[in-house]
Formats: C-alpha cells, structure tokens, sequence
C-alpha cells in the first residue's frame, strides 16, 4: 500500500466515532480506528493484512465470501442492521451480533470497502429479555392480571391469554374495567373481604373466591394479590394470579366424603406410631367392635389388642416394613375385645407419614363371617379392602404430589418474579454513563432470572407431555456442532465470576439422526446444572465421542458434587440434594433427561464426591429408531 493511501485511510477513520475498518478487494484488512480494536480486542497491529475473516465466525465464512464478491461487483453503498442477523467475531472468541455500513471506494483506480460498526449486544439481550417476560407471562398456566393503582377505581391494564381463556370475556370487556366484574352478583363473600382490605392497605393477600365466567359458569379462583410499589414505597400497581382450583374443590370434596366413609366404615382401620407403637387414630367402627374409646386406645398399643401378643415378637414381625424390604404385611390374627371377647381378624399393615413422623396404617377386618359361612361373602370382603387400600394409596401419592409441585411454584415462580419487577423498576433509575455498572448488574438480574423462569415453563411442559404420553419427537439429520454450539452459547449467558466451559474438540464432521431439539434439551439440563451448581472461578469439561454407532456426551464439573445418600434418589422427581436445597431449582430437570434418553434408546450414568464435582455421562444412537 502507498504512502498516500495511508494518509487518506488515516483522515477517513480520523472522523469517524463508530468502531470502523477498511479492506481492499482481496478482504485484506488495510486500517482500523481506535473505537475497531475497543469492540473486537485486537490491537491495530495484529489485524493490519490479515484476512477479514478472522473476525467472522467459521461458520459464516462460505456465504460471507460469496457476498462479499457480490457487494464488490455492484459497488453500491449497503446498510446491514439487526434484523439481517450479522454476527462478528472478538479476540477471545466470543460472538456478538453487529450493525454494519458498507462503503466501497476508489484510490488510485484501487477498490477499498469501509465497513461502520456497531456492537449491538446490549440492544439485542434487552429486546431478547422483554420478549421473554412478556412469552413467559402469556404461557403461564395461571391467569394474570395487572391493574393501575394510581387511576380511579384500579382498572386492568394488563392481562395474558390464560386470563382471557378461563374467564371468555373480550379485551374491551377486561381492559380498564375493575376485576369486580367476575364477581357478578355474587359479592356477599369472606374472601372479597380479604381482598378489598388487602388492596386497601397495599398489602399482599390470598383469597379464594366464586368467580363466573362469561357464559354465567362458576369457578372457584384461589387468587394471590401482590402490590408493586415504587422507590418511593407507593403502591403502583398489583399484580393478579387466578389459580382455577374448582377440580380442587371437587377433591377435596370427595375426600372429605372418603374419609367419612372411612370413619363409618365397618372396617377397623387403626394409625399407631412407628416407633412406641402407641395409638394415634382409630376410626368409630374400631372403636365399636373392640370395645374400647379413643382416649383409652391412645394410652395402648396393638399388642395390648392381639390375644397371647408379646412386645419382642411384634417388633421382629414389622421390623420388615421399617427396613423397607417390603412394602405391606397381610396376615391373619386374634383379637381380644375390652370384655374379653376373640375375634379372628385379617391386617393390612403399611408403613406411611402423618406430619412428618413414620406411622403404620393398619386395616382391620373381623374375618369372623368369613371363617364361618362362605367363600363368597370372603371375596367380597378382600374386594372391599383392596378398594379401600387403592384409595388410600392414591389420594396419599396425590397429596405428596400436589404438596410438592405447589410449593415449587410458590417458591420457585415468586422469588425470580419478585427479583425481575425490582431490578426493572430500579434500572430506569439509572440513566447516566458512569452508572453503566449499576445497569448491567441489574439486567444480568433480569436476564437470569427470566431464563430460569423459562426453564421452570420447559421443565412443567415437558413433565406433562412425558406423563401424558404426548411427546412427538421428530427426527432430522443434523451436525451435532450445531446444538453444541447453541447450548454452548447459552450456557455461557449464566456462568458465574471467572467460570469457563472447555469446549469439546473435532465435533464439526459428527452428525446425528435425532430429535434436534430434545438432544439440545437434555445437554442445556446437564450443562445448566454444571454451571448452576459449581462455584466461581472453576471449569466445566464438555467431551464428545462417536463411534460407528453411538454418541457419547460427557459433562464434568468441580462443583459441589452429590452427596453419598442423595445419589440414589437424583432421577427422581422433584428431588434436590440436601447440600443444595439454598440454589434455585425445580429438582425435575434430570428425571426429563433420563425419561427422554430411555424412550430415545439411550442411557445416563454418573459418578460424584461431595466438594470434589460431579460427572454425567450420556449415550444415545446416531440414528434413531423411529
């Protein structure tokens, strides 16, 4: 290049502010401005002829070249923004996207191209971030509802689509209108009570309430109200979540008659404690046949009720149940009434909770019949009792599951929600340069927590298509590069202080016929986890392997590692490790892995130490069976 050349590149660059650079026909870098090497890491002296594509990412190198040659034929002015998808290429690796001007020009009969360069970054996360609050409110399973506090008579102003579907009013008939209106004529109710006296205060409150539909259908709403107050502490705004609870009540109706059944029952059902084998509960109709009240049985144990029982052999005989080598005792025994009658009777004995504490349920039935008449009334009695049993059983597995799954949402959903609502609140507050630190914190606020919250949505639809038998996978050829490199890339988006993810090497050429989507899904779980659940400053290992006929992916991290007792209940819904119940979590990420592996024909295994990390080793077949 000549000397004039030079001269004129170093008056172009000198007027610009945007990060610029200039390259001949041939896509030599010939100058770069100050604001250049700020944006992408290099010195001025490292790019200076080298080829422009060591600042594009490999994948886009075939088209760029392709249209770089196109752009130099029609030497027109050319203006690429954010909605063309430009990426570029920094020092350290790390892909950002870009705005970028072309301009060609001639010196010296010579064609030069000066590109202007913005990094936009920051302006794609934010919309990024927007969007997905608003897509995680309209997916939410629960109505929302937001209204104005500060306008008369506190009138919706926002409300998702589950709002709009469970109630089937219009937009003009829920916009700037007061949520009264679900109420109808039905506004003689203790939980509005609640509600109204809340909202005065500005205070959060629960309430259930008889809301109706549109078409005059009632439903039952247990709604949560939480107000949004300013910097000021003025209450602003209140947020609405409708939960339809009427499946609920009709449950916990039918429970309710269950359990009377239960008490009227001719049946003797007994609950004793598991460790001084002390009465806790008898049912009337026990009550009735042995003779004894309720405050005299809880003095007793059931040795004092079984004819010649002794303590020790009791004891050995159930130890069974709390060694959990089974999971029921049937047997048949004698029983003495408080006048000292006998009576043979057959026991279904199970070990259970109540309120924490091991107890054992024990359903009694006087065989007395059974022994004496016929084989047919002894059917229709273990008829009864395995009925009975079932219903025990399964209102116990939905009690434990409904607990469990409402006490994630509450948690899991009001935190991050509460945490976004803060930091978007207290980031308009911060406007001027030399706060910039202020505000990247409180978007990387933001933008973790909505991506958990996102996680959270994924982790419930997925849960249910896999219980419901609904997961359609659909399988494509695709490079396995592909997904590495957009899980990669996500999960670089949460990692903590100094943390890294070492990539896996010679992966470009790997294929895989797969659900492409479901592969991405169980490594963002397990590489998420790695992130999540290792400490700042460490290394997570990423290793990929394929043979002939299987890929085998390996997650290794030096985190907090799993302990020895947990590590056989980790697949297990809902289940989090003790050591890391104060890290937020669902606990149903890696029983959707295991799931997904299974029905694709693949496996999981892992192994781990306490402080030391955890390694998760995954299989599945380069092509599935379909």
């Amino acid at each position: 290049m000549f000397q004039q050349d030079q001269e004129i590149f170093n008056i172009l660059l000198e007027m610009i502010s945007e990060g610029a650079i200039i390259v001949d026909s041939h896509q030599r870098i010939m100058e770069v401005n100050a604001a250049f090497e700020g944006i992408f890491g290099y010195t001025k002296k490292e790019l200076m002829g080298r080829d422009l594509n060591l600042l594009i990412p490999s994948n886009y190198h075939k088209n760029h070249n392709t249209y770089f040659k196109k752009f130099i034929e029609r030497g027109k002015r050319r203006k690429m923004t954010e909605a063309s998808d430009i990426y570029a290429l920094k020092k350290d690796g790390t892909i950002f996207p870009i705005e970028i001007e072309l301009n060609p020009f001639l010196i010296y009969d010579k064609t030069y191209v000066i590109g202007l360069i913005k990094d936009i970054s920051e302006k794609k996360e934010i919309k990024k971030n927007l969007m997905l609050r608003t897509q995680a409110l309209q997916s939410s399973n629960n109505g929302i509802v937001i209204t104005d506090a500060l306008k008369y008579d506190n009138p919706v102003i926002y409300f998702n689509s589950t709002f709009q579907k469970l109630t089937g009013y219009t937009q003009e008939e829920i916009l700037h209108k007061n949520c009264r209106f679900l109420q109808g004529e039905d506004t003689d109710q203790k939980g509005l009570d609640v509600l109204r006296k809340a909202i005065k205060n500005g205070e959060s409150c629960q309430a259930r309430l008889r809301n109706y539909k549109k078409d005059g259908s009632m439903f039952w709403n247990d709604l949560y109200v939480f107000p949004i107050t300013d910097g000021d502490g003025i209450v602003t705004n209140f947020i609405g979540i409708l939960n339809d609870i009427t499946l609920r009540i009709k449950e916990e109706e039918e429970r309710v008659h269950l359990a009377s059944i239960f008490d009227e029952s001719l049946n003797e059902i007994y609950v004793f404690d598991a460790e001084t084998l002390t009465f806790i509960s008898v049912n009337y109709g026990a009550q009735k046949n042995i003779g004894y009240s309720l405050d005299e049985l809880k003095e007793m144990t059931p040795i004092d009720l079984i004819a010649n029982g002794e303590e020790p052999e009791f004891k050995n005989f159930i130890d069974v149940l709390l060694k959990g080598n089974v999971e029921k005792l049937e047997f048949e025994n004698t029983y003495r009434r408080k006048d000292g009658s006998t009576y043979p009777v057959e026991v279904h004995l199970q070990l259970s909770t109540l309120n924490g504490k091991d107890v054992f349920t024990a359903i009694i039935l006087d065989i007395t019949e059974r022994k004496n008449y016929t084989t047919k009334l002894e059917r229709k009695v273990e008829k009864r009792t395995h009925q009975l049993e079932i219903a025990l059983n399964k209102e116990k597995e939905l009690n434990e599951l409904k607990t469990k799954f409402l006490s994630l949402v509450s948690h899991e959903f009001k935190t991050p929600l509460s945490a976004i609502l803060t930091s978007s609140e207290l980031l308009s507050k911060y406007q001027l340069t030399e706060q910039q630190e202020k505000r990247e914190k409180h978007i990387k606020t933001i933008e973790d927590k909505v991506h958990f919250l996102n996680n959270i949505i994924n982790d419930f639809l997925s849960v249910e298509k896999l219980e419901t038998g609904k997961v359609n996978y659909r399988f494509d050829q695709f490079k396995l590069s592909k997904v590495v490199n957009e899980v990669v890339y996500d999960a670089n988006m949460l990692l903590k202080e100094g943390q890294q993810i070492k990539y896996p090497e010679d992966i470009d050429d790997l294929s895989l016929y797969q659900d492409e989507k479901i592969i991405q899904l169980i490594l963002s779980n397990l590489l998420y986890n790695a992130v999540n659940y290792s400490p700042e400053g460490s290394t997570i290992e990423l290793y990929v392997r394929q043979n002939e006929k299987t890929t085998t992916v390996t997650v290794k991290d030096n985190g907090f590692g799993i302990p020895e007792e947990d590590q056989k209940h980790i697949f297990e819904r809902y289940f989090r490790a003790h050591n890391v119940t104060n890290i937020q979590g669902t606990g149903i990420g890696l029983n959707i892995v295991k799931n997904h592996l299974e029905n694709l024909g693949g496996s999981i295994y892992f192994e781990s130490e306490e402080n030391k990390g955890t390694t998760f080793v995954i299989a599945f077949p380069n092509r599935a069976q379909e």
